[in-house]
């Protein structure tokens, strides 16, 4: 997928996010806290990247950034919709991010509390269709075809949220991302609140779709296993920062950042015969509102030394072939 000659779908480029810190009755800003921190990386079209991290590292914010649910402090994120000229969403007005919006959706991580309970299917997933101009009866039978895609009985469309599964309402938040037809979907932890049997389920529907419909997935996760089966490449974070980025079968054979090394020590071994035990990542997590010196993960890295302390590694490629694998570690080499 990461073939340097085709032009990405999404890119982005220097993101930043820092929300202010106020104290005092004037609310005076004291600080910032760096949610996201100089985020740069590209989509291609018909892939999925997978971003990957602790909480707190500031997946979620990434991805809400991308479709411009939160304004980024600096950095831009260009879209090609259709194949046509880029478009920075993080300058669009309000009209024009309507327009662009309809190609950019997202799933959501809690199946209830993204539903309103008051509402019952039919207007939940019709509603971004008569947000732009769609009629009753087109709504409806719109409706029905996304229900149906989605493994969903169409006839259930008149019920609420409360009578349906936790599986089931994570397909009616899929149907409702669908419901304008986009070309890219950010799928923020959209099996984390789900039972095992389920999520495989819910993945087997979302690598169904993209086949089936052309999508192209950001998908946020802190699980690797889940990662490994659904991802083409994938970008790990940490503390607002990239530290690794390459394609999903690199990672889990030739990983280069000890971070990523620590995570995927986690993962639980599926062999019955395996001694696996879980390695704990030991250590806080920095605050990404102190002025870090250094590399963030240097006061939990097992490999650090005074370099690490002192200055911040950059994201570079590591890699020898025409596919890039990016690593921001003074000990990348391996």
């Amino acid at each position: 997928m990461n073939d340097p000659t085709r032009l990405p779908l999404l890119e982005v480029k220097g993101l930043k996010k820092h929300f202010p810190i106020q104290k005092g009755f004037f609310r005076r800003v004291v600080g910032s806290v760096k949610a996201v921190d100089d985020v740069s990386f590209k989509i291609y079209a018909g892939e999925t990247l997978g971003l990957v991290g602790e909480s707190g590292c500031g997946k979620t914010t990434t991805g809400r950034l991308l479709l411009r649910a939160l304004d980024p402090t600096e950095g831009s994120v260009l879209f090609r919709p259709q194949e046509k000229d880029p478009v920075n969403v993080a300058e669009l007005d309000r009209r024009s991010l309507k327009s662009i919006r309809r190609h950019m959706q997202m799933i959501f991580q809690d199946p209830f509390s993204s539903l309103n309970p008051r509402m019952p299917v039919l207007d939940l997933v019709a509603e971004p269709l008569r947000a732009h101009g769609r009629t009753a009866k087109e709504c409806e039978s719109r409706v029905r075809e996304l229900l149906g895609q989605v493994g969903l009985d169409p006839r259930t469309m008149r019920r609420y949220p409360h009578a349906f599964s936790g599986g089931q309402r994570q397909r009616i938040g899929i149907a409702r991302a669908l419901a304008l037809n986009p070309s890219f979907i950010v799928a923020d932890e959209p099996v984390s609140a789900l039972d095992v049997s389920v999520q495989a389920q819910i993945l087997n529907l979302l690598e169904d779709l993209q086949d089936r419909l052309d999508l192209t997935y950001l998908f946020i996760t802190h699980d690797l296993s889940v990662v490994r089966y659904l991802c083409d490449r994938v970008a790990v974070m940490y503390v607002g920062k990239i530290v690794e980025l390459v394609d999903t079968e690199t990672l889990f054979g030739d990983s280069r950042h000890p971070y990523t090394n620590l995570l995927l020590n986690a993962v639980p071994d599926m062999d019955p015969h395996s001694q696996w035990l879980t390695a704990p990542i030991s250590g806080e997590v920095a605050d990404p509102s102190a002025e870090i010196q250094g590399c963030p993960f240097a006061p939990r890295c097992p490999l650090v030394t005074d370099l690490c302390r002192r200055e911040i590694p950059l994201l570079e490629n590591v890699s020898k072939d025409e596919y890039q694998h990016l690593v921001a570690c003074h000990h990348r080499k391996g």
